[in-house]
């Protein structure tokens, strides 16, 4: 068995789940193999930004453990095609997976079809907080009287603070005015507060 733990910002830590995990796994009388990681890294990047990750996907493909271990849905993903697609290359290679929030099994039928529920929840996160942002860049460009910024240069100016660039650095890069980026940023900050709100890490 392999756990995965995954916090996405620096000042949270992975810590507690390990130790609930390990210790779940210990009442079940699971043998773990390995504990794979990713600290400070959101759960929508993909698998090269995310090396805990990468491993524990090249550990399904050589099949090194047959069951996985994870906090919640969230913390492997929340892209729906990219959860959908983890589970299938994870059952082709007969590996199950344990969330211990859900306290859900994808050894059973009536769990894989739960986790494909849960992921829907996940991406439906995702999206709202992209309409929070939206809606302040459109509060903004109202009192500006501009016209509102299009969706995908604004998850390009999101994608770039993510990564640890500054505003000023992120306006220059995008040719956006250093107000527009501070707005962006806000907009991600109050929807990040409210999730870290609602679930527990």
């Amino acid at each position: 068995m392999a756990i995965y733990a995954r916090v996405s910002t620096d000042n949270q830590t992975v810590e507690n789940q390990l130790i609930e995990l390990h210790a779940v796994a210990q009442r079940q009388g699971w043998d773990v193999v390995a504990a794979l990681t990713d600290e400070g890294i959101s759960g929508a990047k993909g698998r090269d930004r995310r090396p805990g990750y990468d491993a524990l996907l090249k550990g399904i493909a050589r099949r090194e453990f047959d069951q996985i271990m994870a906090w919640s849905v969230d913390r492997l993903g929340r892209s729906l095609p990219d959860l959908v697609s983890f589970l299938n290359d994870a059952h082709a290679k007969s590996v199950d997976l344990y969330l211990h929030q859900q306290g859900l099994d994808t050894s059973t039928p009536s769990g894989r079809m739960m986790f494909q529920m849960l992921g829907v929840f996940a991406e439906f996160e995702r999206a709202m907080i992209r309409e929070r942002i939206m809606a302040g860049l459109r509060r903004t460009t109202k009192k500006s009287g501009r016209k509102p910024m299009p969706s995908d240069r604004v998850e390009a100016i999101r994608k770039s603070l993510l990564d640890g660039l500054g505003i000023r650095a992120t306006a220059r890069l995008h040719r956006a005015s250093p107000m527009t980026v501070t707005a962006i940023k806000r907009s991600m900050t109050t929807a990040q507060e409210n999730r870290l709100e609602s679930v527990a890490v």
